[in-house]
């Protein structure tokens, strides 16, 4: 295969198109300060595009006349990268806490496998649109589920001296004052140390009832010690 040879030309085309949509997914992620930014879903969707290329140019493998040829299933490559790229994605996946983050960027890891297959198999318009489509998925839903009202969770820790301790149900008007709902509760005693820890999953439609709930606390005496931590991904 010569640099002029049309199918040489076309192999390139398709390469430097899967780097070019890759890149546009990354940099949007990178913007984010993901870890899994520009370089990794670059070389993710180069490399779906490769591979693709080796089952859509099967018949490049022989020289002419060769005996003991095979006929190859591509849908057989895709398969086995879309099943594949899952250790990548698994890999940008963190639990922090309660909290789960990273499942968009996997997301967008395995649909920029995605749009590799599409540019390696010559679907060049399917794998723009896919790659226009990704981009306002990340971009534009953002922005709506900034605007959008939504639930809060919030892991709520707070600890009394036992013998000054709130009990339950004036601690859940107290959390219910501030715009807050107690999805479930728990109780914890340590008689060593005289303290009666109470741990509640809120709720709120206001992420900022969480400042003020904590304002709230500060200012009480009894209050040996409290957390609150968001949850989310």
């Amino acid at each position: 295969m010569s640099t002029s040879d049309p199918v040489f030309l076309e192999i390139t085309l398709r390469l430097v198109m899967a780097v070019l949509f890759g890149a546009l997914v990354g940099l949007e992620r990178s913007y984010r300060g993901r870890p899994a930014g520009f370089r990794t879903h670059t070389l993710v969707c180069l490399a779906s595009s490769a591979l693709m290329l080796v089952t859509v140019y099967e018949s490049q493998w022989f020289s002419p006349g060769a005996a003991g040829r095979v006929n190859i299933d591509p849908t057989r490559m895709a398969q086995g990268i879309m099943t594949g790229i899952g250790f990548l994605g698994a890999g940008v996946i963190m639990k922090e806490g309660l909290s789960v983050r990273g499942l968009t960027t996997a997301a967008s890891i395995w649909t920029t496998a995605g749009i590799g297959i599409l540019v390696g198999i010559g679907f060049y318009l399917p794998a723009g649109i896919t790659t226009a489509l990704t981009l306002g998925a990340l971009s534009a839903l953002r922005w709506i589920e900034r605007v959008m009202r939504t639930e809060t969770f919030a892991e709520f820790v707070v600890r009394f001296v036992a013998e000054r301790a709130l009990p339950e149900p004036e601690l859940r008007a107290l959390v219910a004052q501030h715009g807050f709902s107690v999805a479930s509760i728990s109780h914890r005693f340590r008689r060593a140390e005289a303290v009666l820890e109470y741990r509640m999953m809120l709720r709120t439609l206001r992420p900022d009832d969480m400042r003020r709930l904590a304002e709230a606390l500060r200012a009480r005496e009894d209050i040996a010690e409290f957390r609150i931590a968001p949850t989310g991904d």
